[in-house]
């Protein structure tokens, strides 16, 4: 049997556990597997677009476990009264390819998004961070904000986005959050000035300009996450050669990131490498670092196998017979034979 987990059921583990508990222990899931990357077969995740959006396939495996994701991104899809991004997984072992764990995954990628934003703003931005802009304030926004607020510190957030009914959703979620400041900018220079970090979750799949250089100021980190495409960007180019620049999994932000506006050579470090120590991440008070995040699927690994465990702890989700139980595992036909109650009724 595979257990599945529904909205309903990451819901109640948030409910269980408080939400700033779960983001915490994503980011410490997440950590650890970036820590033993190399224990990982990776690929680029595999994207299927059209005019409106993409679909794609994220696959990763251990020697135990083998995950991947069911992903879309449609920018227009609110006027559906659809999600941008929906998505699910499925967590299968890999001595017998059985499929252990059936789960949603749109609410859990963005805790996991903002919990991965969290893990490189850890190892890369400035300490003592307090005041970060957060640029497109839509269904990511509240996840980032409140994952920086409890992990990381932040004490101030600049908003904007260009559309003010967004802004106005995510103030109304996280009024009354104990020690947050909210600020609503005219524009995103506003919303830049005197941030430590910036965050960017935009979702128009076209090449945008959200910041340019002269935005930026000496210590700044940021965290690019809405240029996840081809043809979808957020960031001057200029801005990346002012940068240092972190990525995921080179291969895939190459094609994805805003990194794709880059020349082949330009420099860029795995983000797993600083987390082990094998290369350097801020250097200086006064560098600017970038991560460029495209979301790869060693985080949805990572949070599939959180879930489940903490959703077997509460006794969550039900057992699904999505793989047949057969008697004579050469004799799949049987199970087309009708039951006996369905034959007599014949």
């Amino acid at each position: 049997m595979t257990t599945l987990l529904t909205t309903h059921d990451i819901a109640r583990i948030v409910a269980a556990h408080g939400l700033p508990s779960v983001l915490r222990r994503l980011e410490e899931a997440i950590t650890a597997d970036f820590r033993r990357w190399l224990a990982f077969d990776k690929v680029a995740r595999v994207a299927s677009h059209s005019a409106a959006g993409v679909i794609e396939l994220m696959p990763v495996a251990d020697a135990t476990h083998y995950s991947f994701k069911y992903v879309n991104g449609h920018p227009l899809n609110g006027l559906q009264g659809l999600p941008t991004v929906m998505a699910f997984g499925v967590l299968a072992d890999v001595a017998t390819g059985r499929p252990t764990l059936l789960s949603e995954l749109t609410i859990t990628t963005a805790m996991r998004t903002a919990a991965t934003s969290v893990m490189a703003a850890r190892a890369l931005a400035r300490s003592g961070s307090r005041t970060m802009a957060l640029i497109g304030n839509g269904a990511q926004s509240e996840f980032q904000a409140l994952a920086f607020h409890h992990g990381l510190g932040i004490t101030t957030l600049r908003l904007h986005d260009t559309d003010a009914a967004a802004t106005a959703k995510l103030v109304a979620n996280l009024q009354g959050v104990p020690g947050l400041i909210l600020q609503v900018c005219a524009d995103t220079a506003e919303a830049l000035r005197g941030a430590d970090i910036v965050t960017t979750v935009t979702a128009d799949k076209r090449n945008a300009v959200i910041v340019s250089p002269d935005m930026l100021e000496p210590g700044m980190h940021l965290n690019a996450v809405g240029g996840d495409c081809p043809g979808k960007t957020e960031l001057h180019p200029g801005v990346l050669s002012a940068a240092r620049v972190f990525v995921e999994y080179e291969p895939q932000t190459r094609v994805e990131g805003d990194l794709q506006q880059m020349p082949a050579g330009f420099a860029v470090t795995e983000l797993w490498r600083v987390l082990l120590g094998q290369a350097p991440g801020r250097q200086h008070e006064t560098d600017v670092t970038l991560f460029d995040s495209v979301g790869f699927a060693l985080e949805d690994f990572s949070a599939l196998r959180l879930m489940g465990a903490l959703a077997a702890e509460l006794g969550l989700g039900r057992e699904v017979d999505l793989i047949p139980a057969l008697a004579d595992p050469k004799d799949l036909f049987s199970q087309l034979r009708a039951p006996a109650s369905q034959r007599r009724a014949a």
